[in-house]
């Protein structure tokens, strides 16, 4: 059996209301705390390019033309930097054992990389990717971005908490709710366009949160991906779809999923 990716063993989620703490509104204002039911988007392939097929994708993020890629399993985990067109591998750096790689995000001249369990979030140097120093911190990592002010982190929950970029201090959190109940397991994520866009641990769903008032504005379907577009092989020992990175312009991303031989490259359109 493959060792658990982050959500396989997350803790339930938690019972309490919707609610900020220190937090920054969204930008959007999409979804404005109504309890209604969100919009349903499907997924339009634009492209399907390579993936390593031995990444056990936990964090996907573009940026400056160069796609990161945080990887994990105790002694697999990595953080890459590769070529979005082509998946080949520029740099890597791998995580010592035991730690369990999480998902990553970029602020400024740094990276941030999540781990699992292991309360430890390092700090890398963008350029060269190398560590300048780890930082500790309680609960389960899972999946981290950057709205450009603040660090927005999930920790399998339906709660995201938010973190100052340089310290990696709590400075809020906020409870996600869809058409008014929890929504929880929230995996890898990605600040773009106001929003947070959320993979949900072992569905083939994707959900774009206000992240001020903590409601599902959308719903992605993004099933199917790999039963039309990789072959038998291709789909054999493929894992959980987990893996949104925005392109610039924040209206089309790049989508994968742990173990994936594919990448698409994806616009979210009304169902």
């Amino acid at each position: 059996m493959l060792a658990p990716a982050a959500g396989c063993t997350g803790p339930s989620p938690a019972s309490a209301p919707a609610s900020t703490s220190a937090g920054q509104g969204g930008q959007s204002g999409q979804g404005g705390g109504s309890p209604g039911e969100p919009q349903r988007l499907r997924v339009r392939v634009l492209e399907v390019r390579p993936h390593d097929r031995t990444a056990f994708t936990q964090g996907f993020e573009l940026a400056g033309g160069v796609l990161y890629e945080g990887t994990g399993l105790v002694g697999r985990s990595a953080i890459l930097a590769t070529d979005p067109a082509t998946g080949a591998v520029r740099q890597r750096e791998d995580l010592p054992a035991p730690l369990f790689g999480e998902g990553i995000t970029i602020a400024d001249r740094r990276i941030w990389q999540l781990t699992w369990r292991d309360g430890i979030a390092i700090e890398r140097d963008l350029a060269t990717m190398a560590e300048l120093r780890r930082v500790r911190y309680t609960g389960e990592g899972w999946g981290l971005c950057f709205d450009g002010t603040r660090l927005v982190m999930s920790d399998g929950t339906d709660r995201l908490t938010f973190r100052d970029p340089v310290t990696f201090d709590t400075i809020g959190e906020v409870r996600v709710r869809r058409a008014g109940e929890p929504a929880s397991r929230l995996n890898e994520l990605e600040c773009a366009g106001g929003a947070v866009w959320a993979n949900v641990w072992q569905t083939d769903h994707i959900l774009r949160i206000d992240p001020a008032a903590g409601t599902v504005t959308a719903v992605v379907d993004a099933a199917g991906l790999l039963a039309q577009h990789a072959s038998p092989a291709g789909r054999s020992g493929a894992d959980v779809l987990n893996g949104i990175a925005a392109l610039p312009g924040g209206t089309e991303f790049l989508i994968t999923g742990k173990l994936w031989p594919h990448t698409f490259h994806v616009q979210f359109l009304p169902s």
